[in-house]
């Protein structure tokens, strides 16, 4: 059984965790199961609100200390319950108090080590911009617990002016660290980029897309909040009598480069004659029994990233352009890798001609006809 993804929401009480969540559930399948873990008193209506969602499959309570302290030794327990009573595809941990969960973090991950029943996908900070002062302690242990945030996310910005929220920014530059962070669209984040790690939401082809299309984009965004994110469309096609396999040394060499403030999320599917390596070492057992070319769905997110055999297919080239020429596609010709990348606002020109340089998505043995379009 595949282990179960963590995603940490914490933040100051009144910051707008639980709404996040909330508008985070209306985004994901119907069959999707959550379960939730909590670490405060809530408004009463919001928690029965959280448990009566068809996506919340369950919601349990560690109360009368912090997560982050005295109550980590419990978390296993905790854990445990929500796996054997709901079977989660995936668990949220909603903590208060504590900006920086280094110890929940590493605790996950301990038990993750131990049990392999569970995988940190990502930790978000949820900011309210409109009553937050900044970080008071920059310090060499603050940047230390900041290495576990992955990703912030500004909410209530709408209802400041603009210099109140250059402010915010500037005191969260102050750590000097490499964090992604968003703008939250009045509580709401696409889903594409608070959940990274899950297999159970990339079963498909269609689903590493994550809803963008140039013919279908995200209806269900402000244009404002599009501009927080700029995605990048990348397909591979095959070239000549080389085998019909990305090259996984280049791939990986690229996912370990990514930067995380530049680079938010990685999505492919990727036909391979091996497994690569997930980021822990972890290598799909699966694969082993099934020699020749496979498809595998890749994960990336925030550093770190799984890579998963699948029943998925590839669609067929329509045709190849290059920046030279335009190939006819033959018999021959077949699609290997379709990826789609979220970058940070202002990233993808960047990126885009980093990777038309080539070296890091490529054929096996080199060579592939690369095409890369900006989708948003």
């Amino acid at each position: 059984m595949a282990p179960v993804p963590i995603t940490i929401v914490t933040g100051f009480l009144g910051s707008g965790k639980t709404t996040l969540i909330l508008n985070l559930i209306p985004q994901l399948p119907h069959t999707y199961k959550i379960a939730l873990l909590k670490n405060e008193f809530g408004d009463v209506a919001i928690d029965s609100q959280l448990a009566s969602s068809a996506a919340i499959s369950g919601v349990q309570e560690l109360l009368n200390g912090c997560i982050c302290c005295n109550l980590v030794g419990q978390l296993g327990d905790a854990l445990e319950s929500l796996l054997k009573d709901i079977g989660p595809d995936r668990i949220i941990i909603e903590t208060s108090g504590s900006a920086f969960p280094a110890t929940l973090a590493m605790e996950i991950n301990r038990l993750g080590r131990e049990t392999g029943n569970y995988v940190l996908d990502g930790v978000v900070v949820v900011i309210d911009v409109e009553n937050w002062k900044g970080y008071e302690d920059t310090s060499y242990t603050a940047k230390m617990q900041q290495k576990y945030t992955d990703l912030i996310v500004f909410n209530k910005w709408e209802l400041v002016d603009e210099r109140k929220y250059d402010d915010c920014l500037d005191r969260v530059g102050d750590l000097e660290l490499q964090i992604a962070n968003v703008k939250s669209d009045k509580g709401r984040v696409d889903q594409s980029l608070l959940l990274g790690l899950d297999s159970a939401l990339a079963k498909d082809g269609d689903s590493v897309n994550g809803g963008y299309s140039k013919d279908k984009p995200p209806q269900e965004h402000s244009k404002d909040h599009e501009t927080e994110v700029e995605v990048l469309s990348v397909n591979l096609v095959s070239e000549g009598d080389k085998p019909k396999s990305v090259d996984l040394d280049a791939l990986e060499t690229f996912l370990l480069s990514a930067p995380k403030d530049e680079v938010y999320r990685i999505k492919a599917i990727v036909s391979a004659t091996r497994a690569m390596a997930s980021s822990s070492g972890d290598i799909d057992e699966s694969s082993r029994s099934q020699p020749g070319v496979s498809v595998y769905i890749l994960n990336w997110a925030f550093g770190r990233w799984t890579f998963t055999r699948s029943n998925a297919t590839l669609p067929a080239p329509i045709g190849v352009s290059s920046s030279t020429a335009t190939t006819v596609v033959s018999n021959t010709h077949e699609t290997i890798l379709r990826m789609t990348i979220v970058l940070a606002r202002g990233e993808a020109s960047k990126w885009k001609s980093r990777l038309e340089k080539g070296g890091m998505v490529q054929q096996e043995g080199e060579g592939g006809f690369l095409m890369i379009s900006r989708v948003i």
